[in-house]
């Protein structure tokens, strides 16, 4: 039984959201691009929406329901104004992690993709001034406003490996050793895993001790057996994707010709993994004399080990099976704003799951801070001290913020028309292969 206390816990979240503000390019590229550059504007309908080279990405604010009741998550936001101010402002992020006891976040994207194929335009001089552009806003202006609040992301030149390699090799000079990246690039018109196409990218990521970090839905391939099926349906599946990518990522070359790789595995839980790395050894066992697969002398499961780290929300089944995966596999993440959050409540609800498990208290530090300390190459500590980095002492910083939950909507739709909303968001991403 852990003898840690909810108060004493240190939260690094390794999978978070930015909803992006509308000034982000502003100070970052070139004045000859800045015109051409993404625009957040407010439509006629009172929706803010990004346009971009002749198009609309609807939606802003996808998801980022924090503090709003269940009743209103299946509404989506159409504004800021919408949304907590936490979403889209860093000095309320940061006010929104402390009250909720998390130290520090990584950020994905939202508006441009998990993989930037947004910015991908046939002026490849352009689309690479995007990429930098936002890059350099993320790191320089977001992570850098809080030291020891951020883990840095990188957004990839996803069109160009040799592009994608330079700008990890030139965020890593800038402390950024995370990049974001597609689940399946085949499946967004890619080279796939399999390929040669992308070993100036992976000897980066490799030299610079650089994570590929993969999201799941990044490579706008929804589950979903159906186009009527229940929205219930796509969110039970959705972890499915992510499985995919590590079966293709455990059989490809990469992990053989570049086993210092490091993949993460985010917001698909950790409850399939035993039976994965089962599967995976019985695969080998039996059919490796035919299809020649070698992993110089290991099985598939403990290259799993050595190259995968896995995040969880709330995962009983995961923390309790957690020696057949490897708690120094297993992080911690919020999901911050989005609906599985367990933002602000998470350090309650996660002691819970750490107590009904029975983890021990080095376990407990590995899976809520450590492990990811030590995969992004990431100290926190260095700016500030460990008594002010607890769940208590974060609270206590900023007593009195707002966290409470409320209506942020003016509009009174009935459960159908949600449902239907929903059902026409999920039309849109599989007919143009986009990731939301």
């Amino acid at each position: 039984m852990p003898t840690t206390r909810t108060d004493d816990l240190i939260l690094v979240s390794v999978d978070d959201h930015i909803i992006e503000p509308p000034d982000l390019f502003v100070g970052h590229i070139a004045p000859e691009y800045l015109k051409q550059a993404p625009q957040l504007v407010r439509t006629d309908e009172g929706t803010d929406v990004w346009e971009f080279g002749g198009r609309r990405v609807e939606n802003s604010a996808l998801n980022a329901i924090a503090g709003r009741p269940k009743e209103e998550f299946g509404l989506e936001p159409q504004g800021l104004d919408e949304i907590r101010p936490g979403c889209y402002d860093v000095n309320e992020r940061v006010k929104d992690m402390s009250a909720g006891g998390v130290l520090a976040s990584m950020n994905f994207p939202s508006f441009p993709g998990f993989a930037a194929r947004l910015f991908a335009t046939d002026d490849e001089d352009f689309s690479l001034a995007l990429v930098r552009a936002y890059n350099d806003w993320h790191i320089d202006e977001w992570c850098a406003s809080h030291p020891g609040r951020f883990i840095p992301m990188a957004l990839p030149v996803i069109w160009n490996a040799e592009l994608c390699a330079q700008e990890v090799r030139r965020v890593a000079a800038k402390g950024c050793h995370s990049l974001t990246f597609t689940e399946n690039p085949a499946a967004l018109g890619y080279p796939s895993f399999h390929s040669e196409f992308w070993d100036p990218l992976w000897r980066a990521l490799c030299d610079t001790d650089t994570v590929l970090s993969i999201h799941l839905g990044s490579s706008g391939r929804l589950s979903i057996p159906a186009l009527d099926s229940p929205a219930d349906v796509m969110m039970t599946l959705q972890p499915m994707n992510i499985q995919s990518a590590a079966a293709d990522l455990i059989w490809s070359r990469v992990t053989k010709e570049y086993p210092s790789i490091k993949v993460a595995l985010s917001e698909g839980g950790t409850g399939w993994i035993p039976y994965f790395l089962e599967r995976i050894d019985r695969v080998y066992e039996l059919h490796s004399p035919w299809t020649l697969q070698d992993f110089d002398g290991l099985l598939p499961s403990e290259v799993f080990r050595r190259n995968f780290l896995t995040c969880f929300i709330v995962d009983d089944l995961g923390i309790e099976l957690r020696h057949r995966i490897g708690v120094e596999n297993m992080a911690w993440e919020c999901d911050y704003p989005h609906s599985d959050s367990t933002w602000p409540t998470a350090p309650e609800q996660l002691m819970e799951q750490f107590v009904r498990c029975d983890v021990g208290d080095n376990e407990i530090a590995a899976m809520t801070h450590e492990t990811a300390m030590r995969w992004y190459n990431f100290d926190p500590f260095s700016h500030i001290d460990r008594a002010s980095a607890t769940v208590g002492a974060l609270r206590a910083s900023v007593s009195g913020h707002d966290i409470s939950i409320k209506p942020r909507s003016n509009r009174q739709i009935a459960p159908d028309e949600k449902i239907e909303q929903f059902r026409k968001r999920a039309r849109a991403a599989i007919e143009a292969g986009i990731a939301s």
